[in-house]
């Protein structure tokens, strides 16, 4: 999302307690989304139909805030299609897409993680675009982050690599990643949750009709869903994928950098992987292994580090911390 305060104001105290409980009420809630549609893939829907349900409940639900929050400002729309367009097919539908094939494929927390590189390609695609040479202390955290992925893929111990799903892992981060850019630019004027329920909806019409000409899959079998020994509706996660990990967390984490500012929401966002890790260890049974999680607190720490030693103008773009599934 946009930078909705500046990072250097100093935050009351009840603003500052108000929104570091928001912003770990966002963490928390798309930490969800990896486990759910887990469940629901093993009960034989395909990734097309829960990302398509995630995003258009998501997109009603944040439909009249939008509309609320533009105020009759229409034109704001019609001269920034091309980007909501854009943010929809790439930002939105295609990011989580690649998220829901990849944990279709592998465990949600290396999944996860392995999206949580994206900050460190933000940073490559800033030096590339706009010639912001990272530093020192960014070279050392990007460094940090590529050996803490090593060890999340267990490639030290020879472990066997499922391909598709480390491919479908990346092409969410690049998602990710295209998200965090263009959800910093404020400067065509779009509130940020017009531009949220806009690619939402965009996102998923698209989804939509690549399904309906079988493009993309849409299998989704009216069936119960196990979740650690417990079998619940299928319309239960469901509405969890679109209420919880989508329409709450965008609208938590919104008000959570109002008041916290950007990069302060962005460092209490990464615990969005830890509680990925807890939800699929309580609710899928995925116990990561001990270098998994030695690869994942290295990744955090990396991208920390990365984050510390970017500059102000470029810290503005990773606004949302974690925000991927």
């Amino acid at each position: 999302m946009n930078a909705l305060t500046h990072d250097g104001a100093v935050a009351r105290p009840s603003r500052l307690a108000s929104g570091l409980g928001l912003a770990v009420v966002s963490a928390t809630s798309f930490g969800l989304s990896g486990p759910f549609a887990k469940g629901l893939l093993d009960a034989g829907w395909s990734p097309g139909s829960a990302v398509t349900a995630r995003i258009l409940i998501a997109a009603a639900v944040l439909f009249i805030p939008a509309v609320i929050s533009l105020r009759g400002r229409w034109g704001l729309v019609r001269a920034n299609v091309g980007r909501i367009v854009a943010y929809g097919a790439i930002a939105v539908a295609g990011c989580q897409l690649a998220f829901f094939n990849a944990v279709d494929h592998m465990q949600v927390g290396v999944a996860l993680l392995i999206e949580y590189t994206a900050p460190v390609a933000v940073i490559g695609w800033l030096w590339f675009r706009h010639s912001q040479r990272p530093g020192r202390l960014t070279v050392v955290g990007a460094a940090v982050a590529a050996v803490g992925l090593a060890l999340v893929l267990d490639l030290v111990s020879g472990a066997q690599l499922d391909a598709v799903g480390v491919l479908w892992a990346l092409a969410a981060m690049v998602g990710a990643a295209v998200y965090w850019v263009m959800s910093a630019d404020d400067d065509n004027g779009l509130p940020a949750l017009v531009l949220a329920a806009g690619g939402l909806l965009c996102g998923g019409a698209m989804l939509l009709v690549a399904g309906l000409v079988g493009i993309v899959p849409l299998a989704a079998p009216r069936t119960h869903v196990i979740f650690a020994d417990t079998s619940v509706p299928w319309w239960l996660p469901v509405l969890g994928l679109g209420v919880i990990t989508a329409a709450l967390a965008y609208v938590a984490g919104i008000a959570a950098s109002r008041r916290l500012g950007s990069r302060l929401a962005s460092f209490v966002g990464l615990t969005e992987v830890v509680s990925a890790l807890v939800f699929a260890w309580l609710l899928l049974s995925e116990t990561p292994g001990v270098i998994q999680l030695a690869g994942g607190v290295l990744i955090l720490v990396g991208v920390i580090v990365v984050k510390l030693g970017e500059p102000r103008e470029s810290a503005d773009l990773l606004d949302e911390g974690a925000v991927t599934a």
